[in-house]
């Protein structure tokens, strides 16, 4: 069997079918309002949302996945052969609409996790931890794709219930201040409408945002205002240090960049240890009071502060999530030609993968005298990976082809990366696709 049957989070021409985790930017690179070429799988709450992203889109491609049920699928090869498996939808508790997706077939079982946080405070996590276990019963996963945004030690950021509380602090201790919140265009909702309950206040947002936080439920926290209200939450792609200083000239006003990579450059170390080459933490992490205060506030300029409040796992969560499903083999669906580390690096001990991490550690040595390994690459673009794993007993070989990526500079806190799975069942030895 031949064909070339499923694509994650990838818009390419080919596929019999296609999945969307969720509505970020760097997991819709290449779908359009024009884009018809197959149906088109999501969460109830992405299909919702589609008509804002993307207005002209035949809506009549979309399917809709319920969360926590299982849906079978049946594909036909090129060859006349029919093939079914299942799918099923986790909350991934990233933003809204997001979800994982379980896949079950002849192909065996994978996971794919998109973008996801899994906090143990969360009840959102909770609810998908006990969906998942009860999903995969006896279940072994075989191929785990993970979402190793953080896949480092160094990021060890706290839950968001704290870092909303650091919003809020900043906030409370400015009260002359003008604020302003650095967003994007899905996300973040959980922090803002943390502030707005506890301060009492409802928050300026841009028209198109308020549509959204209508359509997601929220009427009552939100404005486009600006005289009701002096917290404002803009555009990530407006927020700067020239913006805040511009401001600045007329009213004090103070920036709040939430994000996970409060981050710098670092030289790699002359012996090119991979943990001695990754980037270094900004702001002291890791003591919290008794009450769980964040001890320490990192104020990266004049009128801007970085606060760690993250959509995505820390370290310490993904090791946790590992633990859980124990897949046999995992892959990253972040990757970068200087700055990736495969996650098999820490966590193969926890599954049944064929890597060692000697091995691993040889790959990213440096190459050359100039070569550094683990700092950012401001601006550049990397190519295709292609990850390959065996499903030895049924004699196929399981093809996933994950789309490059792109980083952006540091100066404005945005990732600017694609992810993505072609899913290709082979009964032939050869890799290459």
């Amino acid at each position: 069997m031949d064909s070339r049957l499923i694509s994650v989070d990838r818009w390419a021409q080919g596929s019999q079918v296609y999945f969307l985790t969720h509505l970020h930017a760097d997991h819709t690179k290449g779908l359009s309002s024009t884009w018809a070429r197959g149906p088109l799988f999501c969460s109830r709450l992405t299909a919702k949302l589609f008509p804002f992203k993307f207005p002209d889109l035949d809506l009549s491609l979309l399917r809709i996945l319920d969360i926590g049920r299982w849906h079978s699928l049946s594909l036909v090869s090129h060859s006349g052969s029919e093939t079914t498996f299942q799918v099923m939808a986790i909350d991934a508790d990233h933003c809204p609409g997001s979800v994982m997706l379980l896949f079950r077939g002849e192909f065996g079982c994978m996971l794919y996790t998109g973008d996801f946080r899994w906090e143990a405070t969360s009840e959102r996590a909770k609810k998908g931890r006990d969906m998942l276990l009860s999903a995969l019963k006896d279940d072994v996963v075989d191929t785990l794709y993970l979402d190793n945004t953080y896949c480092n030690p160094s990021y060890d950021f706290p839950s968001r219930q704290l870092a909303a509380q650091q919003v809020i602090d900043i906030i409370v201790s400015n009260p002359e201040h003008d604020i302003i919140i650095g967003i994007d265009t899905l996300g973040k909702e959980d922090l803002l409408l943390q502030i707005s309950s506890v301060l009492k206040i409802k928050i300026w947002v841009w028209p198109e945002r308020l549509q959204t936080m209508h359509l997601l439920g929220f009427r009552d926290n939100f404005t486009t205002n600006s005289t009701l209200t002096r917290v404002r939450a803009v555009p990530r792609y407006s927020f700067s240090i020239d913006t805040l200083e511009g401001l600045n000239t007329s009213h004090p006003t103070i920036g709040i960049m939430p994000s996970g990579l409060p981050w710098v450059r670092r030289p790699v170390e002359q012996n090119g240890d991979i943990f001695g080459s990754f980037l270094r933490n900004r702001y002291k992490r890791g003591k919290c009071s008794a009450q769980g205060e964040i001890q320490t506030l990192e104020r990266i300029h004049q009128y801007m502060y970085s606060v760690p409040y993250s959509d995505h796992s820390n370290f310490a969560e993904i090791e946790d999530f590992v633990k859980l499903v124990q897949p046999t083999n995992l892959k990253g669906i972040v990757s970068s030609s200087s700055c990736y580390v495969e996650p098999i690096y820490y966590f193969g001990r926890l599954c049944g993968a064929n890597q060692s991490t000697s091995q691993l550690r040889n790959r990213h040595k440096r190459k050359g005298s100039d070569e550094m390994v683990g700092t950012v690459c401001p601006d550049a673009s990397y190519g295709d990976n292609n990850f390959v794993g065996s499903e030895r007993k049924r004699g196929k070989t399981l093809k996933v082809k994950f789309s490059g990526v792109r980083l952006s500079r540091l100066s404005i806190l945005r990732r600017k990366n694609h992810r993505g799975a072609k899913i290709v069942e082979n009964n032939s030895d050869d890799q290459n696709s």
